[in-house]
């Protein structure tokens, strides 16, 4: 796991001590999670990520900026020497299961019965089996079975 050096920009709007609301505030509008699920796909240059998403020119330059000052991604000059690319960090990594349990809450509630959508495969064309907490015991977890403890 990546360090503890991303802090949210304003924590002030709510519980400044819950990692929820801290990392909403890093990236919870709609097309920051776009952007790092794209370049979790490969997508590296300005142009890749507004072709892929359709995001609006200004839109994106200002996540990138963002997404950037707050140490999930990276931009460095490309291979060609001619332009620059965007590269996830390791923080912004360590948004993969984040990423993909959206992406499994979606398949499950966000299509009809039947609707074809995209799957997500390993790298021998498995398709990757659905994220489940489980506890040290290795019984599931749900918001039956935590709850969150304050810190002191």
């Amino acid at each position: 796991m990546a360090s503890n050096t991303t802090r949210a920009a304003d924590p002030g709007w709510t519980d400044p001590d819950c990692p929820v609301a801290r990392t909403l505030d890093l990236v919870g509008d709609r097309w920051s999670l776009l952007v790092i699920r794209d370049a979790m796909d490969g997508a590296r240059s300005f142009t890749e990520f507004q072709r892929r998403t359709g995001i609006a020119r200004n839109i994106l330059t200002d996540r990138l900026r963002k997404l950037i000052a707050h140490g999930l991604l990276a931009q460095r000059t490309a291979p060609s020497g001619r332009r620059q690319e965007y590269v996830l960090t390791d923080t912004g990594r360590d948004l993969f299961p984040v990423i993909l349990t959206l992406r499994q809450w979606g398949e499950r509630h966000a299509f009809a019965p039947g609707e074809t959508h995209s799957v997500l495969v390993d790298q021998h064309g498995t398709p990757v089996p659905e994220i489940a907490p489980t506890s040290a015991g290795g019984t599931l977890l749900d918001s039956e079975t935590t709850h969150v403890q304050k810190t002191r």
